[in-house]
């Protein structure tokens, strides 16, 4: 479905939603279950699509996708009626006799716009979130993938209802008119610079709105940190999908009695994954992007890698050691095969960096001290992390995933999810004939005593 019948789904979806048809928690199950059959079913067409888009693997495609997104369903499907339950609350001493609630009700229609470096799990993962808190789903996955955004449509027509949730393909010109139209929650996945367009856009209909965004993650690699592992954990997060991953580490921060042995073991460690080989990590994205990395590494010493083939959308794993907090390639986020390596004489240095700029998506800690982990955790914010690995975090589906400040705003995966896709309904329910007179006027002296009672009640407790 393209840009001209964009709206008219997503009117659809409004008189789907208006008939009451997402409001049983039981249809909601009997949904996700058939978005899950149809994704096992569908595990190779899926898998040729990403390798068609952009050369990733199978293995990369089902272990950080497909996985991910299946959990996310089961997670739903195992709590699903727990969650939609109306969840007892205090009514409060003023409101006796009473009894609260807390009611979790869908917020409607909802828009995800997702990105392209995981085009399965970014677009998927959301939907399972909003599905199960009884939403209706208007999805744009991203034209960079195209095949992927294809197999996707097919996916969900084959699972879904129309009015329920449908994918919509196309490019900017789509985003911009599905931007106009009435949503009662915008999710976004994307850059920063995007992610204030939509802003201002939902801005204009004051429609609620949630930004994964990303920025430069950092790795502070301490003194006392196991080397071998930290160097093979470090490397594996780093390069995977050709550093295109939001929360992949950007820069490391290394003290420096063990900065160049830490640099001699990721060298390593990128040949002992076969990271050297010609064709071993995907394209990069588009051959612009491919150029803008290779500028930001001209001028830095490099220790590994380096080689940039533009016309190819290829580029070496490359690691650039020692780096300037003040190199170009500290200024923006990475979203490539390239590792700055830092060298601080201590962990104030390394905080201070950090605090320095703006608050990251993901901080990531390898250290044996229990000292130096807990300071770095209450001395720094991020979206998230990992202490002693990278980027595992944002695999949990028991984990809230969001970023902070310019990182983002929102939390989603698991119950996160369905929280965020919910309008948490508080409700007070008062018998029709029992009540305290208190409130109601004139309010003598009595009165005023009383409430004064209550105010003062347990003041010092």
């Amino acid at each position: 479905m393209h840009n001209q019948n964009s709206l008219a789904l997503a009117g659809l979806m409004r008189e789907y939603f208006d008939r009451g048809q997402t409001l049983e928690p039981g249809r909601r199950a009997a949904a996700l279950r058939r978005l899950r059959r149809e994704l096992i079913a569908r595990e190779a067409e899926l898998c040729e699509a990403v390798s068609a888009d952009f050369g990733r693997g199978a293995f990369d495609t089902v272990t950080c996708e497909l996985m991910q997104v299946r959990e996310e369903i089961d997670t739903a499907l195992r709590n699903l009626a727990r969650w939609a339950a109306p969840q007892k609350a205090e009514g409060g001493l003023w409101n006796f006799p009473s009894c609260a609630a807390v009611c979790p009700q869908p917020r409607g229609v909802v828009l995800i716009l997702s990105p392209w470096n995981y085009p399965i799990l970014l677009a998927l993962a959301p939907l399972v979130g909003a599905v199960a808190a009884g939403n209706c789903v208007l999805l744009r996955p991203s034209q960079r993938t195209a095949n992927t955004a294809r197999a996707i449509e097919g996916l969900l027509r084959a699972s879904f209802p129309a009015g329920w949730a449908a994918a919509v393909l196309g490019g900017h010109a789509v985003s911009d008119r599905l931007l106009t139209g009435r949503f009662d929650l915008i999710f976004f996945t994307g850059s920063a610079l995007v992610g204030r367009r939509v802003m201002r856009a939902a801005a204009e209909q004051l429609t609620p709105v949630v930004l994964e965004l990303g920025g430069k993650s950092p790795c502070i690699v301490d003194e006392t940190a196991e080397i071998e592992s930290a160097a093979r954990r470090i490397v594996w997060g780093k390069f995977l999908n050709a550093g295109q991953t939001c929360v992949a580490p950007d820069y490391l921060l290394v003290q420096r009695p063990v900065a160049d042995r830490l640099a001699e073991a990721l060298c390593r460690e990128i040949g002992r994954m076969g990271y050297g080989r010609p064709g071993a990590l995907p394209r990069i994205i588009t051959e612009e992007h491919t150029r803008r990395i290779a500028e930001l590494i001209a001028g830095e010493r490099v220790i590994a890698g380096g080689g940039v083939f533009p016309r190819e959308r290829r580029m070496e794993p490359t690691i650039l050691y020692p780096v300037s907090p003040d190199a170009p390639c500290m200024r923006e986020e990475i979203f490539g095969p390239v590792l700055p390596v830092l060298v601080c004489d201590t962990l104030d240095e390394a905080v201070a960096l950090i605090r320095s700029r703006e608050r990251p998506l993901a901080l990531y800690h390898f250290s044996r001290d229990p000292t130096r982990i807990r300071r770095v955790l209450r001395e720094t914010s991020a979206g998230g992390g990992c202490v002693n690995d990278v980027i595992l975090h944002a695999a949990s589906a028991g984990l809230p995933f969001g970023g902070v400040g310019m990182s983002g705003m929102g939390r989603y995966h698991g119950k996160a999810s369905f929280d965020l896709f919910s309008n948490p309904r508080g409700l007070l329910l008062k018998p029709a004939r029992l009540e305290l007179p208190l409130r109601y006027p004139p309010h003598g002296a009595w009165k005023e005593r009383a409430v004064s009672v209550f105010f003062r009640r347990g003041a010092d407790g």
